[in-house]
């Protein structure tokens, strides 16, 4: 196996960054916050024209049909802007959960959408307090019953995939007098959750029983490079600060403690993103290997981006924690990211466990 990217992978990874450094500047995301938007419109429709949101989605659908690792680097480039828009919903999580798991027709019917970016989607799988993927919610007779919470995105998501008992999915439209969204406080401002309620909500079954396993690993490893592209943006940004800033005569990033804090994040991120591009290998080449380099990937990335955005903070000291200073972003982000798609402890259970055929159970 290669760990470079290929000529055409940098391209692609250059041609996001670049587009998002022209649209994903801090004050714009202070904007959003500040008119309580919950995604920027601009920036995801500037990413469909650009084809980015069909990238995984096979070409017959009218998407680009690339690999986990093309995925990866869009992700990476998304992680370091921070990005206020719902691509891990609707396309690393809905349109893939459709892709595995719909008919024929309702990938007819809504993958084109979810390219385009026509249609947004989102996956319901948690149900609060208790296991992380449950299956509480009831399909019967085409009637969807029962809540599901946190859901990310909902707010603005045209449908849902969701995890119903039994393991299967259901696909829900959400603009239907039989669903009711509710927010929930967010610490993570530019990432909003709602609580889902279905009370009869008309939906059809998805024959996902064996999907969920593979797709909850290819999140795995595309939430790793999320964090990657944001924990080398939380490096940028305190190495920049520390060079500038001026302390007893001489620059911060002089002095011993800092340059081993940044060194220690640095280490970090390249081992991180190791492991990512060996998961991204995985889902493309070696299906019986993806669930450990999953789990391996998530975990370095928790790791990294938490001790990223925590001495990005402490190297600008009290500045850092206020709303006007930029580190709070990827703060906010990986305190989101840490708990999203199933916490530590979670994937350490997984990666433990982690054998071919091993499944993710929904309670």
């Amino acid at each position: 196996m290669n760990f470079d990217l290929s000529d055409e992978q940098k391209m692609l990874g250059e041609q996001a960054r670049a587009l998002l450094a022209d649209m994903t500047a801090f004050d714009r995301l202070r904007t959003l916050i500040d008119s309580g938007a919950e995604w920027d419109e601009p920036l995801w429709r500037a990413l469909a024209g650009m084809g980015f949101l069909g990238a995984a989605i096979p070409e017959e659908y009218g998407g680009l049909g690339l690999g986990a690792l093309d995925l990866g680097v869009i992700m990476e480039a998304l992680g370091a802007a921070n990005a206020a828009v719902p691509f891990m919903s609707s396309i690393i999580l809905g349109a893939e959960a459709i892709r595995l798991a719909g008919s024929d027709a309702q990938k007819a019917a809504w993958l084109p959408k979810l390219a385009s970016g026509e249609a947004i989607a989102t996956f319901a799988y948690a149900e609060g307090p208790g296991p992380v993927f449950s299956g509480g919610v009831s399909l019967e007779g085409g009637k969807l019953g029962g809540s599901k919470t946190p859901v990310a995105d909902a707010g603005i998501a045209d449908i849902a995939v969701v995890l119903v008992a039994g393991g299967g999915f259901a696909l829900v439209e959400l603009d239907q007098p039989g669903v009711m969204r509710t927010k929930l406080d967010s610490f993570d401002q530019l990432r909003p959750h709602y609580r889902l309620d279905f009370a009869g909500a008309v939906a059809e079954s998805m024959p996902g029983n064996g999907k969920l396993d593979r797709l909850i690993d290819q999140a795995a490893v595309q939430a790793a490079f999320e964090a990657v592209g944001a924990s080398e943006a939380c490096l940028h940004m305190a190495r920049d600060y520390a060079m500038e800033r001026q302390i007893f005569g001489r620059p911060l990033g002089g002095f011993q403690a800092i340059k081993h804090k940044l060194a220690d994040v640095a280490v970090a991120t390249e081992l991180a993103r190791s492991n990512a591009y060996y998961g991204g290998w995985a889902a493309e080449s070696s299906p019986d290997d993806l669930p450990a380099a999953a789990a391996a990937a998530r975990l370095s990335g928790i790791k990294c981006f938490e001790l990223a955005a925590r001495e990005n903070l402490q190297v600008h000291g009290g500045i850092g924690y206020t709303f006007e200073a930029n580190c709070h972003f990827y703060y906010r982000r990986e305190r989101m990211l840490a708990v999203h798609l199933g916490n530590r402890g979670f994937w350490a259970d997984r990666l433990l466990g982690a054998r071919p055929g091993s499944q993710v159970r929904a309670a």
